[in-house]
C-alpha cells in the first residue's frame, strides 16, 4: 500500500489478480463467507471486502477509489478454457488434448465456473491431460494464442474487472462494446 499512498496521480489505478483457490485464510472477508454462496458471489464479496480493507488502511484517501480488486475464479488456468484449441500450439502432435479439454469446457456455462476441489481445479484438470504443462511458459503461450478478446467474451467476471475502471469514472459505454455472450450478461447483472 505504500505505493498507493505515494502515487496520488488521478490517472493512476491499482489492482490485484489473485487466484481464489490459493487465497490465505486471513484474506479480508474469507472467514465470513456463507458456504451457500455460489462462486461468483463469493469472489465479488471478497473483492468488496478487500476494497473496504484497503480504503480503511489508506484512511479513505481518494486513491482508494481507484483500487480495483480482482479475485480470479478459481485460478488463472480457468481462463485458458476459453478456447481449448489454443493448447494445440503449445502441445502440437496430440489432437486428443484439444478434445479432452473441450469436453471439460462443455460441462460448464463459463470457463470461470470450472472447479470442484483440489483434484478438479482447472490446473489439475490440465495437468491430468498434459503432465508437461507449466504455467509460466505454456500458460502464457496458450493465453496469448487465445487472445484477450476471446477470454473477455467467455469470462464475464474477468471482463468486468478489465472494464471496471472505465465504468467507475463514467466513460464506459456498453452500447459501444463488441462483447457478447451469457458469461458477460451474468457478470453485468451481478453488478
Amino acid at each position: 500500500m505504500f505505493w498507493m499512498k505515494q502515487d496520488q496521480n488521478e490517472d493512476s489505478w491499482f489492482t490485484t489478480m489473485v487466484d481464489y483457490h490459493a487465497l490465505p485464510s486471513n484474506f479480508p472477508g474469507r472467514g465470513a463467507l456463507p458456504p451457500t454462496l455460489n462462486a461468483f458471489d463469493r469472489v465479488v464479496r471478497l473483492e468488496d471486502e478487500l476494497s473496504r480493507d484497503i480504503a480503511e488502511r489508506l484512511d479513505e484517501l481518494p486513491v482508494s477509489q481507484r483500487f480495483v480488486p480482482y479475485v480470479q475464479l478459481h485460478e488463472f488456468e480457468a481462463l485458458l478454457f476459453s478456447d481449448p484449441a489454443a493448447f494445440q500450439e503449445a502441445f502440437p502432435g496430440n489432437p486428443r488434448v484439444v478434445d479432452q479439454l473441450t469436453a471439460i469446457r462443455a460441462q460448464f456455462a463459463s470457463p470461470e465456473e470450472i472447479d470442484g476441489d483440489l483434484r478438479t481445479i482447472p490446473s489439475r484438470r490440465i495437468l491430468d491431460i498434459l503432465p508437461d504443462y507449466q504455467k509460466p511458459v505454456a500458460g502464457l503461450l496458450v493465453a496469448r494464442r487465445i487472445g484477450l478478446a476471446a477470454i473477455r467474451r467467455e469470462c464475464g467476471h474477468f471482463n468486468d474487472w478489465l472494464t471496471r475502471p472505465a465504468r467507475i469514472d463514467g466513460s464506459w459505454d456498453w452500447s459501444r462494446s463488441s462483447l457478447a455472450g451469457p458469461a458477460c450478461e451474468r457478470a453485468r447483472a451481478r453488478r
